[in-house]
């Protein structure tokens, strides 16, 4: 059914999400939200932490012009006593219910680290969730289920299946850093393969909307051990970091499946933006992240052409034309007088060849 998906209209002021800590430099973490000037953030509340809700709650309220999506982690305690999860999930709801857009439960639900030992216990967590909203919360939305990777027999358990719940959309953490940049490939199948057959199973699903939402994707670092999630050998510089990371948000993009794309996440050595182990400091992958939501924020999808590994993104931003080159067999373009050319961070690029590789560039055309 892949080939017949119907293409949706992505609203990207939306679509470009951050993971952010609320914990972890708070203030920091507040001014980087209003610099970077994203409008939709991912916040993670652990259940065994919730004496932290009102620290949350306080955060939230220096952040309530963003759309915010909650992501409520489990542990092993509240999957094996439901009405304990319940209770906790009853105070989250009434607590927040008028500052969360968007609740995903559970996460990782196919590493027993994280606490689920079957899909089915995840099925049955999440039923509690979908019965006290139903109950009490009508308007909520909730998501699920969370699985991490491509590892979709997980997920197809979590969309067919007899439990008498309904998903408001589907979250997946669609990492492919093992397998290096996101154009490669894994059993035949690309970052942008990934997601066509995600979004397949979302739309065949009788239990869902039709709504597709990746919470977490990032590459491990180099040289940030232990902070990389990963060993050295899956581990990258800093900037193939930021050129990985653009061009799978614009390949999401390009997919017009996927509602929003959060980047796991601000401040984190050994994955994030930013580098907070002697001080704050930046890496390059933070006026990637700016210049991305600068450019792309209002933009209108238009079509991605792939000729010889040089991708061409194509949209329209305002009365402009903008398409963004990336090629993973080095060539150049000829820039011609009605260009306006900038690299990956926003730096004017003044030269008459411009030369496309690994990092993209941003291509302004005024007729």
């Amino acid at each position: 059914m892949m080939p017949f998906i119907k293409h949706r209209k992505i609203d990207t002021n939306s679509f470009f999400c951050l993971g952010v800590d609320y914990q972890r430099e708070p203030d920091k973490t507040i001014e980087y939200i209003k610099e970077l000037d994203v409008q939709h953030i991912l916040v993670r509340l652990k259940l065994w932490e919730m004496s932290t809700l009102n620290e949350l709650e306080k955060f939230l309220s220096n952040v309530n012009d963003k759309k915010i999506t909650l992501k409520i982690m489990q542990d092993r305690e509240n999957v094996e006593d439901l009405n304990l999860f319940r209770n906790n999930l009853d105070i989250i709801f009434s607590t927040l219910k008028d500052q969360i857009d968007i609740y995903e439960i559970g996460t990782t639900i196919n590493r027993a680290k994280w606490g689920f030992f079957s899909v089915d216990e995840y099925n049955n967590f999440y039923k509690v969730a979908y019965d006290l909203k139903k109950e009490k919360y009508p308007d909520l939305k909730l998501i699920g289920s969370g699985v991490i990777d491509f590892e979709y027999h997980f997920t197809a358990h979590t969309l067919f299946n007899f439990f008498k719940y309904k998903y408001d959309g589907v979250s997946a953490l669609l990492y492919v850093d093992r397998r290096g940049a996101p154009e490669n490939t894994q059993l035949g199948f690309s970052a942008s393969d990934k997601i066509a057959l995600l979004a397949t199973m979302t739309w065949l699903s009788p239990k869902t909307k039709h709504e597709l939402y990746l919470t977490e994707i990032n590459w491990p670092i180099s040289n940030t051990a232990p902070y990389a999630p990963t060993s050295e050998k899956e581990c990258i510089d800093t900037d193939s970091y930021a050129n990985f990371m653009l061009r799978y948000y614009l390949l999401a993009l390009a997919s017009q499946q996927v509602d929003a794309l959060s980047w796991h996440q601000l401040i984190a050595p050994g994955y994030g933006l930013i580098d907070n182990r002697d001080g704050i400091k930046k890496y390059p992958a933070y006026n990637t992240y700016k210049t991305m939501i600068n450019y792309l924020k209002e933009a209108q999808f238009l079509r991605l052409d792939i000729k010889r590994d040089h991708y061409v993104f194509q949209c329209k931003v305002k009365d402009k034309l903008l398409q963004i080159h990336w090629s993973l067999s080095p060539t150049t373009l000829k820039k011609e007088d009605y260009f306006e050319v900038y690299s990956r961070d926003g730096e004017k690029i003044g030269d008459d060849i411009i030369n496309i590789d690994s990092s993209p560039v941003y291509v302004f055309i005024n007729n």
